[in-house]
């Protein structure tokens, strides 16, 4: 048998021969030709009981092979959703910038009557390119009309909300406080998918 016998034993998602293999003394981290650990391979085939298994008995969630990607990112890309799930909550409760979880560009359309309801919304021009985007304005600046109620706006995920689809152009409001956020969520339902968000859609519709 190879020298990597718990990697070897992962592939056959056997949990009891590999919690045996761990406790005899076999290195839980233990990295193939290609740096895979047996979280890896875990990871990748779904098993939600050989990755907890590995995880409680001293697996680094965050070691990566020569193809960079975490055990997270392995689940992810193979569409694993629990254990995708599981290694999320894993990685969200220790410290520091996350690998592999890149800023997702979102916006929603609204229309402005929607955002109107806010009790401290006010309505800018900030980095404002006349082109392609509706005026508003609704501070009264002489010579022009403020916007309908029925114009459209756009709430991207950083929360600001813009004229046009394109963020950091064309801002009407920026005063993001956890207030707005709080309306946002909960009065618009709003909520920037995520990657868990995506793959779960992605296999409802097949």
């Amino acid at each position: 048998m190879s020298e990597l016998r718990l990697i070897e034993t992962i592939k056959t998602e056997n949990l009891a021969a590999a919690r045996d293999l761990i406790e005899s003394g076999e290195e839980v981290n233990q990295q193939d030709e290609h740096g895979w650990t047996p979280l890896n391979w875990a990871a990748g085939k779904g098993n939600l009981d050989l990755v907890k298994l590995l995880v409680d008995l001293g697996a680094d969630i965050f070691k990566v092979g020569r193809d960079q990607r975490t055990p997270y990112m392995i689940a992810l890309a193979a569409g694993r959703t629990e254990v995708a799930k599981y290694l999320r909550h894993l990685e969200d409760r220790t410290a520091g910038e996350k690998q592999g979880r890149p800023e997702r560009e979102y916006c929603k359309a609204y229309h402005l009557s929607d955002f109107r309801k806010f009790s401290r919304w006010t309505e800018g021009k900030i980095n404002w390119k006349e082109n392609g985007a509706a005026e508003v304005t609704g501070n009264g600046g002489k010579g022009e009309q403020p916007s309908a109620d029925d114009d459209i706006a756009f709430l991207h995920h950083d929360y600001t909300v813009t004229a046009s689809m394109w963020r950091n152009e064309n801002v009407i409001f920026n005063h993001v406080t956890p207030e707005w956020k709080e309306f946002c969520s909960t009065i618009l339902q709003f909520k920037a998918p995520d990657d868990l968000d995506l793959i779960v859609s992605a296999q409802s519709a097949a």
